[in-house]
């Protein structure tokens, strides 16, 4: 990886670490509305201009709407805020490792909703079980505490990350990346509006708090969705989601260090299971022919074969594409 690759997937792995923090900071005085639509309001602020200086918004919306309002409810409206009115009432170190089982979910929503037909395998398999099992010792000594509700809506959160980028595979995948996050943040900035007007809090919230709503926006959304469309540009999509298993570890270490969040044995056992589970449920399984993740080759001689072999004495097409 490059030196401009490495800085990307460390800014990512804080950017998208750190929200749990914010989000605890913030909803401590503010509503759970208020919270998603200033974060929302922010990076669309930033990113709608962008989008519509690139050019052929209106026809993107046009073309795409569907999709893209699934997408807008699945990835940002519901999410956002289940995971927001969650954190009133459980750390932002739970909410974090929790998040870390997306990846699980994912490849369970791929293999069935996704039109994924690759065999699991008895690896992958046996990642989705560890990082269940992570989950659980996190989750139980919860459900008689008061915080099942909490859960489910972290769970939700799951599943709608979890699931959402499947619209974006199938069915938004020649949608430029501001003009997909950018209506989307708009309209859901939009719909919180009311909600987040008549929880409008009738004291000036604290400096900490405007900061991390303030966070929440710049870095958070508009600078995070920026960076991760360079990181994918710069080391392709399948090792740019690396950062799923970084995210988790900075969640903890800020909740540690910045709200004196407790970092227990139980804690860092499923922060182990769960990233565990993770790594082998994603992990892709070997097949002859496969596309080499970093070559970018599928089949035939690989790049290094044909490096020490010397040029194809072929030649190459002409203008006419003649050979």
């Amino acid at each position: 990886m490059t030196a401009r690759g490495w800085l990307l997937f460390s800014l990512m792995g804080v950017v998208w670490g750190i929200p749990y923090l914010m989000i605890k900071v913030a909803v401590d005085e503010v509503s759970p509305s208020m919270v998603v639509f200033a974060r929302c309001a922010v990076g669309a602020l930033l990113l709608l201009p962008l989008a519509i200086r690139q050019g052929g918004l209106l026809d993107t919306l046009r073309a795409h709407w569907r999709p893209m309002l699934a997408f807008a409810c699945i990835e940002i409206m519901g999410p956002w805020f289940t995971l927001t009115d969650a954190e009133r009432h459980l750390s932002s170190s739970t909410a974090g490792l929790l998040i870390a089982g997306v990846p699980i979910v994912g490849v369970v929503a791929a293999r069935y909703f996704g039109g994924e037909r690759e065999h699991l395998g008895a690896r992958r398999i046996a990642g989705l079980l560890i990082g269940l099992a992570g989950v659980g010792v996190l989750t139980v000594p919860h459900l008689t505490g008061g915080d099942a509700r909490s859960l489910g809506e972290v769970l939700l959160t799951v599943i709608g990350y979890a699931t959402a980028p499947l619209i974006a595979a199938r069915r938004l995948k020649d949608v430029p990346t501001l003009q997909l996050i950018a209506p989307c943040l708009t309209l859901t900035a939009l719909v919180y509006a009311p909600a987040a007007a008549v929880t409008w809090p009738a004291a000036l919230p604290s400096t900490n708090a405007l900061l991390s709503l303030l966070a929440l926006g710049v870095l958070c959304t508009a600078v995070a969705f920026v960076a991760f469309l360079e990181l994918i540009k710069e080391i392709g999509p399948t090792r740019s989601t690396v950062i799923t298993y970084v995210n988790p570890a900075v969640a903890v270490a800020a909740g540690a260090l910045f709200l004196d969040e407790s970092f227990t044995p139980t804690i860092a056992a499923s922060f182990a299971l769960i990233l565990t589970g993770s790594v082998l449920a994603t992990m892709a399984s070997a097949s002859k022919g496969a596309p080499d993740p970093v070559l970018g080759r599928s089949g035939g001689r690989s790049t290094r074969q044909r490096l020490r072999r010397g040029p194809d004495p072929r030649p190459e097409r002409d203008e006419a594409g003649a050979r």
